[in-house]
């Protein structure tokens, strides 16, 4: 593995290139992003691909990632700019992306921008909430996990959260309706420890929820565009998500093994399935393979 720095207008962005370039097989670099996630996060799966050379990234203001802009939202926009300057640096061609979560939406929207970057992109579980039939609904409930972070801190605000991304189906009166989320239950701490930075909390990461994907662009680019889930998210918002935002693309999703964070290793401390989330999607980035 070499680790490389690259300036970008506003942050220095940190990204790991494992395995040689050109690439020894002759297939393009895979490329693995999320938000809010840094590279560590794709270590286990990562390690299932000795073959392919996996390039993996801080986002900026994440990890060794480090801002100058001044600003802490996650605008999806300038994520992607960020994407396409590595993949410019890489100058090994256009990538194949395999992008979760929050990063997700940041690939669409690179996708949306530069086209020419990405032969195939895997999206998997992309919070989209505004493609959802209860999308009002859904913003409301993501307000009530911010709401409850900015009032007494992280235990309340993940327990919140927590609470949110389990619901099944859409966020009816009986969510709204149900008591405060206890951060006790999730083993989470009780204590408020005053920090209000948290980058998935707090207002930083308002943008990602709020981005309204350009399916025009997004269907008329070259790039093959794969949406998928984890098979214990279905019925979930990010299952929903994910087969909205499918259906409006003409695709079918791919389900992948466990839960949103079915890539990750012991390491997360909420360990997925990798190294059969890594067979599936080899299946689905390497087709002809």
């Amino acid at each position: 593995m070499t680790t490389h720095k690259l300036d970008t207008p506003g942050a220095t962005l940190t990204y790991d290139v494992h395995g040689p370039l050109p690439t020894a097989d002759g297939r393009p670099p895979l490329l693995m992003t999320g938000l809010p996630m840094d590279a560590g996060g794709f270590a286990a799966l990562a390690a299932h691909f000795p073959d392919r050379t996996v390039v993996t990234y801080d986002p900026r203001g994440l990890g060794r990632s480090v801002r100058s802009d001044g600003e802490v939202d996650n605008v999806p926009a300038v994520h992607a700019e960020d994407v396409h300057a590595v993949i410019e640096a890489l100058g090994a061609g256009p990538v194949e992306l395999f992008a979760s979560s929050g990063g997700a939406i940041v690939a669409l929207a690179l996708v949306t921008a530069h086209p020419e970057d990405v032969t195939t992109l895997v999206a998997h579980e992309p919070p989209l909430l505004t493609v959802l039939p209860d999308a009002a609904a859904a913003a409301r409930a993501a307000d009530g996990y911010r709401a409850a972070y900015a009032a007494k801190g992280f235990g309340a605000g993940m327990a919140t959260f927590i609470a949110m991304t389990s619901w099944e189906g859409e966020f009816t009166d009986d969510y709204f309706a149900a008591p405060a989320a206890d951060p006790a239950m999730f083993g989470l701490p009780v204590e408020d420890d005053g920090a209000r930075d948290h980058p998935l909390l707090s207002e930083r990461s308002r943008p990602v929820l709020a981005y309204q994907p350009d399916i025009a662009a997004l269907t008329a680019a070259p790039t093959r565009i794969v949406v998928g889930y984890g098979e214990e998210s279905r019925g979930t918002v990010t299952e929903r998500t994910s087969s909205a935002l499918a259906d409006r693309l003409g695709v079918q999703p791919v389900v992948f093994p466990s839960h949103h964070g079915g890539f990750a290793g012991p390491e997360s401390g909420y360990p997925g399935q990798p190294e059969a989330f890594a067979r599936i999607l080899r299946d689905v980035v390497e087709p002809l393979g």
